[in-house]
């Protein structure tokens, strides 16, 4: 579970903050999907082996939508910010880039690694 410092609102703002700088613009529907991901993932680490089992129908069900829409939209909001987000930032957190000409990680990986940051940079 999250500590007992950060609150469930100030994991929300360090994710937005986050996803911010790595370019996922606020303007798409992903984002949203993929911000609810991280900090439900950041609480339950389990959640990243069972992605599209329990994380993705637990974001559809709060959204009302189905797990494929959830899907395409997280998909879609990491393919923009890899593509058009600050290579430094990714350099920093996956040890690649697209600079360096690799392939963008899977939802999984970028949610999973996200949340890992965000479950070490606010923990007690």
């Amino acid at each position: 579970m999250m500590t007992k410092k950060a609150t469930e609102a100030q994991v929300e703002r360090y994710v937005s903050d986050f996803m911010l700088e790595l370019g996922v613009p606020a303007h798409l529907r992903g984002y949203y999907y993929l911000r609810e991901a991280i900090v439900l993932t950041a609480g339950d680490m389990e959640l990243v082996g069972s992605v599209t089992k329990l994380l993705y129908p637990c974001v559809a069900k709060t959204n009302h939508t189905n797990v494929q829409r959830v899907e395409r939209a997280i998909r879609n909001a990491i393919e923009v910010s890899w593509e058009r987000g600050n290579p430094a930032v990714f350099e920093d957190l996956f040890g690649y880039s697209s600079a360096s000409g690799a392939v963008r990680p899977t939802n999984s990986e970028y949610i999973a690694r996200i949340a890992d940051k965000v479950h070490m940079d606010l923990k007690d």
